[in-house]
């Protein structure tokens, strides 16, 4: 599990408790359905924001969002529950499969853990492509193409490469925060909104631009210690 957004049990109180995990549970059993038991593990917080986002949009029983009542699963106690389906959670899904694939690319170069010995890294990159098509079937199937995020992604070591001392920290977050707001935008096109399409993509750059930030920080210490490229510290 993965993300920066983190819910407040203890503020959100039963009801919205209750939605978070509707959202968090569609987000994952919407990874199995379309692309697998494995896919589950890409599952995380931060990708069930585009699930939201549709349903809030959405007029009630639209295309782009709803409910379902699904199984019982270990980590609910095995109890059944309300959990959110439909576009909304299937681009959630594609969305978080490239995200993924972005973060194991980065172990790889890091060279980080397990990923320095060389047949781990090649087994991770092959699981890395396969999230990436998959992530593109699914992003397909609801009118969203990955490829801005596989194209941020790709564009993102060249930005660190020329990055130094100096170079504004923007430079280095623009292909997140461009990512980010290509698919917090499609969920306006998703819940048939489409004029909310600019303003949500503005809410995704800086959500992207927040992220990207955040994890720098958290890694900074640890990219010091091994030598690893940090934007703080290279800029």
């Amino acid at each position: 599990m993965f993300g920066i957004v983190r819910p407040c049990r203890h503020r959100l109180g039963e009801s919205l408790a209750s939605q978070w995990m509707a959202h968090l549970c569609g987000l994952c059993l919407a990874l199995r359905k379309d692309h697998g038991q494995f896919a589950r593990i890409v599952t995380n917080y931060d990708g069930l924001l585009i699930s939201v986002l549709t349903e809030a949009q959405a007029e009630r029983g639209g295309a782009g969002a709803g409910r379902r009542t699904a199984g019982p699963c270990p980590l609910r106690g095995m109890r059944t529950a309300s959990v959110a389906h439909g576009e909304g959670a299937r681009l959630a899904a594609a969305v978080s499969l490239v995200l993924a694939s972005a973060k194991v690319r980065d172990h790889v170069a890091d060279g980080d853990g397990l990923l320095a010995r060389r047949p781990v890294a090649l087994a991770a990159r092959r699981i890395a492509g396969g999230w990436d098509a998959a992530g593109a079937r699914g992003g397909g199937a609801v009118g969203f193409d990955t490829a801005v995020l596989v194209d941020a992604v790709d564009r993102q070591g060249g930005i660190e490469a020329l990055a130094g001392p100096g170079t504004p920290l923007l430079t280095v977050t623009e292909p997140t925060e461009t990512a980010t707001a290509a698919a917090f935008a499609h969920t306006a096109y998703l819940a048939g909104r489409p004029h909310n399409a600019a303003p949500l993509a503005e809410a995704g750059r800086l959500f992207g631009r927040l992220a990207h930030l955040l994890d720098a920080v958290e890694d900074r210490e640890a990219d010091a210690a091994c030598g690893a490229w940090n934007p703080l510290t290279a800029t």
